[in-house]
């Protein structure tokens, strides 16, 4: 029996591909036992599973057994072939391809040599391997100066030095796609904690003049900066409240900001977003 070879239906679905996935590249082979080219492409597959050796495990789904599978993935023509990763369908292809195409798909999917010295770096990273983690991501941008794990890997070696405009400029260059997020997260972070001054003077200064937007806007970002961060959307949006357009809307930059860092399921972005929409399209 192939290790590297399952045949899955609709119930064993979620767990035996989309959840793998996560760990190891899946490829789905939609077929029947009907369909000549699948009998041809078949085997082709189940051949490459091996010789791969658990690089990608190979999924087979028979069509005719699980048809609420085929209508989700929208087969019309089989065999149909889709490739996951991360619980999501990166690539497909229909028809017999010759092995050559094949493996030209295959080396599309599974991680590059820039991948994986990223990946050990980020082991590295998380063991709290500070300069063996940016050997390996240096490695890995030696061979792919786009790779984002190693961007953003060796942006957080540089933070976790106190390096932060090294760490900038590598979080500029992560390209569009999954590690941008985290890239803009990182980002924001950065700008919340670029922020000095003197809370008590500030807050002085609000009780002499409450409507000292300067004040108001510098006291919501030092308390940003120091992770008050309901206390700093309190007085942000208060400055939007009074002026939108205050020195080019930096409260609702900053605020944007604060969103980026605490991340869009948390109570407190959804609670402030719904305010700042209703102030700015009132």
């Amino acid at each position: 029996m192939n290790p590297y070879v399952i045949e899955v239906d609709e119930q064993s679905f979620e767990k035996e591909v989309i959840e793998r996935s996560r760990s190891v590249p899946v490829v789905v082979d939609f077929w029947a036992p009907w369909c000549a080219p699948c009998r041809t492409l078949g085997p082709v597959l189940e051949r490459l599973a091996t010789e791969y050796r658990g690089q990608f495990i190979l999924a087979k789904v028979n069509v005719d057994l699980n048809p609420l599978l085929a209508q989700a993935f929208r087969v019309q023509s089989i065999p149909m072939v889709v490739a996951l990763r991360d619980g999501q369908v990166v690539w497909h292809f229909v028809g017999a391809l010759a092995e050559t195409a094949v493996r030209q798909f295959l080396d599309r999917l599974l991680p590059s040599d820039a991948d994986r010295l990223a990946a050990q770096g980020m082991a590295e990273l998380t063991a709290g391997k500070l300069a063996e983690a940016q050997r390996s991501f240096q490695q890995a941008l030696a061979q792919d100066g786009t790779c984002a794990v190693a961007l953003v890997g060796l942006a957080r070696v540089h933070l976790q030095r106190g390096e932060k405009d090294a760490a900038r400029k590598l979080l500029d260059r992560v390209p569009p796609g999954e590690h941008r997020k985290e890239a803009d997260r990182l980002l924001a972070e950065l700008r919340l904690q670029e922020v000095g001054g003197d809370e008590k003077a500030l807050r002085n200064r609000l009780d002499r003049d409450p409507n000292d937007l300067e004040a108001r806007l510098e006291l919501g970002r030092l308390l940003a900066s120091g992770g008050r961060y309901e206390e700093a959307l309190e007085m942000l949006l208060e400055v939007v409240r009074r002026d939108r357009n205050f020195r080019d809307q930096a409260a609702r930059k900053a605020m944007l900001d604060i969103f980026d860092v605490l991340g869009s399921g948390d109570a407190l972005v959804e609670r402030y977003r719904s305010e700042l929409a209703k102030i700015l399209f009132a």
